[in-house]
């Protein structure tokens, strides 16, 4: 590839777990340092000299492949495996997982966890792509790739991928029409960017941007680059317009733009031609009934013995009912599974472990409430709505609630019964905070709904709203999971007790999230907090109105997300102070700044009960065969910050022999430190 320099590459504003560690978290977005920062992870161990993939070997003899000192970047990332309390592994075999349907294969892109930076166990950011990055005054962010590394098809990895998204994608006004994501507009405007050399890059804000680094770390994380070499040749901007032609109408797409689209689709491992960096590469195309993903030869990381990551070769996902999977896990079908496992299929689990089938454990769940009520302030019915939007009203659904019955019939004791807030492992996590209305008083509840002039019943002693209806109040929910179920039915009898009834309508997802835009739904039961692990680096936006797809004030959050041009303005003095507060979150220059506000708005939030928490902290089964070694037997289950398996590293695990099924991890040591090949 021959590197084109800066032109300049300038692009101006067109307007113009135990208790987490957050160290590397401090360095990464702490504001008040005037110079520069440097974060660059701990010290690399030592790696000792390359050994081949033995089912590479094959291709390298033959000259179809380079050797492994050629395909790894000249400063991979070494992983300490037993400094992580992990064993040195062996390369090869296959596992199985299930998913439900095709587009479930995007949790590859979660589970495979390869980020520019990306969060440790321990909550902390570290460098992963990236060699380092240096952060100055929270707002100057310049990235050091590695040299050497490549993309999946051997391809150099350079500043080149990182301009062509900026340039040629997110400020293209045919790809994105609304302009680069809001990640990269914190105040509205966007960075200037600019390629130092081929292998550093930087984003300069006018103010600081404290969303940019966790969202490279995310789950679905913020993807600012591409592979240029690949997708030049459907974009108009670089393509011959003949072959562009050709290539759009064998396709059937609509134009240049869709069928740009469908060859990219990084998150959704669509496309098995795409270039990826994650440690496996899907090489089926959709449909099937089985996607096989095979490890990238060029993957960057490796392990002290010299082994290069992933171990496992290959990782196929079969598709099948997701009502099935408890049954087929239970029976050995699947080699490592955790979605579509509820904690009331563990006794059937746990059963066929019993029996010597594949071992279960149960993972904490990291969100902030496995039962969440979310009374819907914007919704469209006018009567409902001001009677939502009194606190007390949602003060006395709390009260009423038996949160320890709900523990112990569905959650066999093991949850916490707290609100929906940050979690006990989270270094904001505040009892107070935590327990706020949650304790049942059922006789205190009846009295805060008397207080706000619900005295009215009918002849079966139910409550009137102030136009005579019945206070019927009809809950959503998705019906994906059967303990959320199980809780609401429980809920009904509490609420009855207030002389309220409780319905409850189950709608697909999608479904449901077009009925709370709408302003539709009443009332939606779901988890809570994606995040209950929140540092105060970490962004507090589920917690204020700021995007539509929240369940409490979905359009107070279109109403941000447009600028104005749709939704409702906020009209609450809690919840505006919540945005007043979000912004002043994204000015902050200091730890302490920032944990007071986020002191604050979880403060608001028990106070007002814009989302009722039931129990918190469930447990999730996590199903695994007896041959894998080095996954977690106790660990957080969360979607953020812990991409499910991604955090614990999905690329270490491997299959211990098929003669010692039964052994401990311990006893399965890879080659030792300073082992060769052969």
């Amino acid at each position: 590839m021959t590197w084109r320099p800066a032109r300049p590459r300038i692009i101006c504003n067109p307007a113009s777990q135990a208790r987490p560690r957050v160290t590397a978290m401090r360095l990464a977005v702490g504001l008040v340092l005037a110079g520069v920062v440097a974060i660059v992870g701990a010290p690399p161990p030592a790696a000792a000299q390359p050994v081949e993939p033995p089912v590479l070997a094959e291709a390298v003899a033959a000259g179809t492949l380079p050797p492994m000192t050629q395909r790894l970047p000249e400063v991979p990332r070494v992983i300490d495996l037993p400094a992580q309390g992990k064993t040195l592994g062996r390369p090869g075999g296959r596992i199985v997982t299930l998913m439900s349907r095709d587009k479930d294969i995007r949790l590859m892109t979660v589970n495979g966890y390869s980020r520019l930076v990306g969060y440790t166990a321990d909550l902390e950011l570290a460098p992963d792509i990236l060699r380092r990055v240096e952060v100055a005054e929270g707002r100057v962010f310049t990235l050091f790739l590695r040299p050497g590394h490549r993309w999946s098809d051997g391809h150099p990895f350079t500043a080149e991928d990182f301009r062509y998204w900026w340039e040629d994608m997110a400020n293209n006004p045919v790809i994105e029409p609304g302009g680069p994501p809001p990640q990269m507009m914190p105040h509205g405007a966007p960075p200037r960017f600019e390629i130092l050399d081929p292998l550093t890059v930087r984003y300069t804000w006018d103010q600081p941007n404290p969303l940019f680094l966790p969202a490279l770390a995310g789950a679905r994380p913020l993807q600012i680059y591409r592979p240029a070499h690949y997708l030049r040749r459907f974009h108009a901007a670089h393509a011959d317009p003949d072959a562009l032609a050709a290539r759009i109408e064998a396709a059937d797409a609509r134009d240049w733009r869709a069928l740009h689209y469908d060859r990219d689709r990084w998150y959704r491992n669509t496309n098995p031609a795409r270039p990826s960096l994650d440690p496996w590469v899907n090489i089926t195309d959709p449909p099937a009934r089985r996607y096989v993903f095979r490890r990238n030869p060029y993957f960057h990381r490796m392990d002290t013995a010299g082994q290069q990551l992933p171990y496992l070769d290959e990782i196929a996902i079969d598709i099948t009912d997701a009502k099935l999977v408890p049954a087929k896990a239970a029976a050995g079908e699947s080699d490592l599974q955790a979605r579509y496992l509820g904690f009331d299929a563990y006794t059937v689990l746990k059963a066929a472990e019993l029996r010597g089938g594949p071992i279960v454990t149960l993972w904490r769940e990291g969100q902030g409430s496995s039962v969440a009520l979310y009374p819907n302030l914007t919704t469209t019915d006018p009567v409902w709505r001001a009677v939502l939007r009194q606190a007390d009203v949602r003060r006395a659904l709390s009260l009423a609630i038996d949160r320890h019955e709900v523990n112990q019939v569905v959650f066999f004791g093991l949850g916490l019964e707290i609100n929906n807030t940050l979690l006990p492992q989270s270094p904001l996590f505040d009892a107070d905070i935590a327990r706020r209305y949650a304790d049942r008083d059922v006789d205190r509840a009846n009295a805060l709904l008397d207080s706000v002039g619900l005295t009215e019943r009918d002849s079966r002693g139910t409550r009137l709203l102030p136009d005579g209806r019945p206070m019927d109040l009809i809950v959503e929910e998705d019906g994906e999971d059967r303990t959320r179920l199980d809780a609401l039915r429980l809920i009904q009898d509490h609420w009855a007790e207030l002389g309220i009834r409780m319905y409850i309508r189950t709608f697909s997802r999608e479904v449901l999230k077009r009925r709370v835009y709408a302003g539709s739904s009443i009332m939606v039961a779901s988890s809570g907090l994606n995040n209950g692990l929140a540092t105060p680096e970490m962004p507090p936006t589920e917690l204020v109105p700021v995007a539509q797809d929240m369940w409490p004030w979905s359009a107070w959050g279109q109403h941000h997300e447009t600028q104005g041009e749709a939704g409702e303005r906020v009209d609450m003095a809690a919840a505006s102070r919540l945005v007043e507060l979000y912004a002043a979150w994204m000015t902050s220059t200091t730890r302490d700044e920032q944990t007071a506000i986020w002191t604050e708005i979880l403060t608001l939030h028990a106070e007002n009960q814009f989302s009722i928490g039931v129990v918190a902290g469930g447990k999730q089964p996590v199903v695994r065969t007896r041959r894998l070694r080095n996954l977690p037997d106790a660990a957080l289950y969360t979607w953020t910050p812990g991409a499910h398996f991604g955090i614990y590293g999905l690329d270490t695990l491997y299959l211990a022999p098929e003669d010692d099924a039964g052994a401990a991890a311990t006893e399965e040591p890879g080659p030792e430190p300073g082992d060769g090949p052969g």
